[in-house]
């Protein structure tokens, strides 16, 4: 019998780019690949790029070098880029990154199997010319759903109509349509909830290479839910590039509102999270359901970007600092202890020293427990790139300097605020052999990768990953606490 051939799935971006990679995956394992941990150890290495900005779009650059310097070394044959930068650049990619051995778009996701072969076998792929993939739905939300199934959208698994005989740990995840393998053992998993972009946002290219906003239905969320709980994932975190847009495209836009405490019934599940929430579509109905839906944490991940009215207004955004600080205040007002973050960009063209100013009094008022803050710089194909009043490099520089310091000085005063308060933690990590790194988790207010973490002290011994631990919390360094356990 001939041995399996190998591939490693090299993952960069956000969460949606890593339910993306579990997605390939799902496809490669049930076409008979063997899925590896190490590039190293693949005969070919897929690199899921992201192509945000700048700083991401190196990290994508430098991740396919490193892989391309293992051809020659060992097992490794191939190296193919796939992802948001593939998706944006194409063909312009390929040329330039010649280590590259492909260059797949999301139209290539479902004859993934079919392209590896292809490339490890000698043969050429001819990469796309990028395009509007907001063009390719109609434009009107509700026409959306008969027109997806000819159109790629990553997560949403098109052409997998045929389930049987799946390898050990390959499940379908939304009925017959999406087939998913993880790709580590976390108790926390994302699941997404849609897919692309109505927003207009003139500083972000996402909606041109994501394409427009695609909800998923309802029943597929559920499925992959209780999939990935019986896999032992016991935290859900929903995502999107806007999920407070779910439902518009299948006919309720308070679809999420319903969906929520049926994800919340899941066996198994024992948070559910919703993250990427724009201000400007926050509505009492929502902020109801995540602040009291039992399991369902409440979390505001709220996209505010700025809180200057001429800043946002440039920026095709809405709302101002007292808006922004109104709606922390209602969603305060029914949960005293819900988690809040946000990103913003310092140095936007046109920003003056009073916009400056009106961010710092936003900042200092809105107590929020993360904070993001990004230097603006030019992004091909958005609006905000041919705008006038653009600030001089080291002028955005200094400015983001003096805002990082701000935030950082504040999200380690919010945690300070904390101190005293009782939280409940997901054991995600059991520290060093000696255990003197304590049992590391996550608050309710913590979202992975980008909160901080909570470590646990005191009475952890017989504690799993997994567990959720009742604790008080005693001391904090920056955003990470630190919390005795309860008796």
């Amino acid at each position: 019998m001939p041995e399996r051939r190998t591939v490693a799935l090299v993952t960069l971006g956000c969460a949606r780019n890593e339910v993306d990679s579990e997605e390939l995956a799902g496809r490669l394992e049930a076409d008979g690949w063997e899925l590896v941990a190490d590039a190293a150890d693949a005969d070919v290495a897929v690199v899921n790029t992201c192509g945000f900005v700048e700083a991401a779009k190196k990290d994508s650059v430098d991740a396919l070098l490193e892989a391309n310097d293992l051809k020659g070394h060992g097992r490794t044959q191939a190296v193919v880029a796939v992802g948001c930068m593939a998706e944006r650049y194409g063909k312009e990619l390929a040329e330039a990154l010649p280590e590259a051995d492909a260059v797949l778009g999301f139209d290539d996701y479902a004859d993934i199997t079919e392209r590896l072969q292809n490339i490890l076998s000698g043969g050429k792929h001819e990469s796309h010319v990028p395009r509007d993939r907001r063009k390719l739905l109609p434009l009107t939300p509700v026409e959306r759903q008969a027109a997806a199934e000819a159109v790629a959208t990553p997560g949403h698994g098109q052409g997998v109509t045929e389930v049987a005989d799946l390898p050990e740990g390959v499940a379908p995840a939304s009925g017959p349509r999406t087939l998913r393998r993880r790709l580590d053992d976390s108790p926390v998993a994302s699941v997404k909830l849609a897919s692309g972009c109505d927003r207009r946002c003139s500083f972000c290219a996402i909606p041109a290479f994501r394409g427009s906003f695609l909800s998923r239905r309802p029943s597929d969320v559920l499925n992959e839910t209780r999939w990935l709980a019986e896999q032992g994932v016991r935290e859900v975190m929903l995502v999107s590039e806007n999920n407070t847009s779910y439902g518009k495209d299948l006919g309720d836009i308070r679809l999420l509102e319903t969906l929520l405490p049926e994800l919340a019934e899941v066996p198994g599940v024992e948070r559910v999270r919703v993250s990427y929430l724009q201000p400007a579509e926050m509505r009492p109905g929502l902020i109801d359901a995540l602040t009291g839906t039992d399991k369902v944490v409440p979390y505001f991940d709220l996209s505010f970007q700025h809180s200057a009215p001429n800043v946002l207004r440039r920026m095709r955004r809405f709302g101002d600092t007292d808006r922004f600080l109104a709606l922390l205040d209602q969603i305060r007002a029914k949960a005293p202890e819900a988690g809040a973050r946000s990103n913003f960009i310092v140095g936007f063209p046109g920003e003056t020293e009073a916009d400056l100013a009106e961010l710092e009094r936003f900042l200092t008022h809105a107590r929020l427990d993360a904070i993001g803050v990004f230097g603006y710089s030019d992004e091909e194909g958005t609006e905000a790139a041919d705008y006038d009043g653009k600030l001089p490099e080291d002028v955005v520089a200094e400015r983001l300097a003096k805002i990082s310091r701000l935030a950082e000085e504040l999200t380690a005063q919010r945690a300070e605020e904390r101190i005293g308060s009782s939280v409940t933690v997901l054991v995600e990590a059991l520290g060093g052999e000696d255990g003197e790194d304590g049992v590391i988790g996550r608050a309710a207010h913590q979202a992975p990768e980008t909160d901080g973490i909570t470590i646990l002290l005191g009475a952890t011994d017989g504690l799993s990953v997994g567990d959720l631990v009742e604790a008080k919390v005693t001391a904090s360094e920056g955003v990470d606490l630190y919390a005795e356990v309860c008796a």
